[in-house]
């Protein structure tokens, strides 16, 4: 479908919210018509084109937003500029008041907003109402740090002379959003941004603009000055690309694929731009012949069929010791087997949704062709859910795969488990370390010194031992190698958004 110019009937009822945007008729169909929110007003894009928003539970168009020009960003950009030096010179705790008042309001309209990013974006329920309240919490939590930020005094080597390290602003900031956690994105981008002193234009993604439009209508009653906070919708190939690339940011944070990141870096090369860039994973998961075996079914099955596999910190690999294979296969087969999938507004009992869309569902399918085809073994799944509408893909467990097959080297993003056997543990971190992404780990074993061992020589920016993949807000989520630039969460995200002045007084 060329979604610039076609639509669907609309039939996927929500629940509406007091502030949420009028109806658009096209036609016979009734949509939500979003518009670019620009120094604090909804701003319609003159050129008009629309970008089709549709709900990948059914391939039924639900919103339309802007396709937005460079003339439309160049407004946000100067907003966001024009606004910048009035906001730094607050203290940090009067920037922080907004913020709270953002995470009140997310909490008054958590249900309504969690059913719209479930319609949107495909993932269940109870892991939107979990990603709603966790931004509300994010916007708190980064708003605290108003009265922690620190700077230095260094000891000089000269007499009567004492050196300063100031932490300030770096000005734009430029946040790009992926499609697979599109509220939480929003918030872990601006928040830290915005209490440091900083404004910022968001691109959300053309798969999932309909939040970040909603969240606008926070901000506009939240009390945030004009100019702070400033979202453009469209394209990453355009808008994106345009962003990345503007002399007017400080920064661009970018959240998605490593082809994508790629492009990001390079965009923002031209003007020496900063990047912090969160990038795809290819997570292991080693399993010892010590390891409670539930346990780790029952994780690795929630890693994988969380957000429907799509989620770049989960396992996407597994390693199991040769002992234990037939008893944790057994399990993780059980597992994956009973889990329940469908429309998660039609039913609130599913555990696993769609995929995000067609391009998305072809990719995993294709990779799990391509493993039978060499030698894998499908325990269960590998194949389009049965009489459902949407992007299903049945939860999927692949046995015998050899390390060297793309399903363990390249981001599957779908509830896919390929297992592959070791004999021992330096085998086991040799195979893990083996892989181009560094993002997160994790290790199941009874053993104290092999879990010390693991946090040593396994090279990832994170490892989880005996429990799910899922970080937390005053961590460090940073990936090495390909995984990432930067990182995002706790003390060390926050001072990503700051910049150092170093200043030496004689005295």
């Amino acid at each position: 479908m060329d979604t610039r110019t076609s639509i669907a009937p609309h039939a996927t009822e929500i629940c509406t919210l007091p502030f949420l945007v009028p109806d658009y008729v096209n036609g016979d169909f009734a949509v939500r018509e979003y518009h670019n929110f620009i120094d604090g007003a909804f701003a319609p894009s003159p050129k008009g084109d629309r970008i089709i928003v549709t709900n990948p539970s059914t391939g039924e168009a639900i919103a339309t937003a802007p396709e937005s020009t460079a003339a439309d960003l160049d407004r946000a950009l100067e907003a966001a500029t024009a606004a910048g030096p009035a906001w730094a010179r607050l203290p940090a705790i009067q920037r922080a008041a907004p913020l709270r008042a953002i995470a009140r309001l997310i909490r008054e309209n958590a249900e309504a907003l969690a059913r719209l990013i479930t319609e949107e974006q495909g993932k269940i329920l109870p892991l939107a109402r979990i990603e709603v309240n966790f931004t509300a919490d994010y916007m708190d939590y980064m708003a605290e740090w108003a009265r922690r930020i620190e700077g230095e005094i260094i000891e000089s080597d000269r007499a009567n002379e004492t050196i300063f390290l100031f932490r300030q602003p770096i000005g734009v900031i430029g946040g790009i959003l992926p499609w697979n956690f599109p509220f939480f994105l929003i918030a872990r981008k601006a928040a830290p941004a915005l209490v440091c002193g900083n404004t910022i234009v968001i691109k959300p993604s053309e798969e999932t603009p309909c939040n970040a439009h909603e969240f606008c209508r926070l901000v506009e009653r939240a009390g945030l000055p004009k100019g702070v906070f400033n979202l453009i919708s469209g394209r990453g190939s355009t808008v994106g690309n345009a962003l990345a690339s503007s002399e007017k940011l400080g920064m661009v944070s970018f959240t998605g694929s490593v082809e994508t990141g790629s492009r990001v870096m390079a965009a923002a090369s031209k003007n020496v731009t900063k990047v912090n860039l969160e990038l795809g994973g290819k997570a292991p998961a080693i399993v010892l012949a010590d390891a409670d075996i539930a346990l780790a079914a029952r994780a690795i099955r929630d890693s994988r069929v969380i957000n429907t596999g799509q989620v770049c910190n989960c396992a996407e690999r597994i390693y199991v010791h040769e002992r234990v294979k037939d008893e944790f296969v057994g399990r993780l087969v059980t597992e994956m087997r009973r889990t329940k999938y469908g429309n998660p507004l039609l039913d609130e009992n599913v555990e696993m949704g769609p995929l995000i869309n067609e391009a998305g569902f072809r990719k995993v399918d294709a990779m799990v062709k391509e493993a039978i085809a060499g030698g894998a073994e499908a325990l269960t799944g590998a194949r389009r859910g049965e009489g459902r509408n949407g992007f299903f893909y049945e939860p999927t467990v692949l046995l015998n795969c050899r390390h060297e097959m793309p399903v363990m080297r390249r981001e599957i993003f779908g509830p896919v488990a390929p297992v592959a056997t070791f004999s021992d543990l330096d085998e086991a971190i040799a195979l893990a370390n083996d892989c181009e992404f560094g993002l997160t780990s994790s290790i199941y074993t009874s053993d104290i010194r092999a879990a010390m061992r693991a946090c040593h020589e396994i090279r990832f920016g994170e490892t989880y031992i005996n429990r799910e993949n899922f970080e937390a807000m005053q961590g460090f989520h940073a990936g090495w190698r390909k995984s990432g630039i930067g990182g995002a969460d706790g003390k060390h995200g926050l001072y990503e958004f700051l910049q150092t002045h170093v200043v030496y007084m004689q005295h």
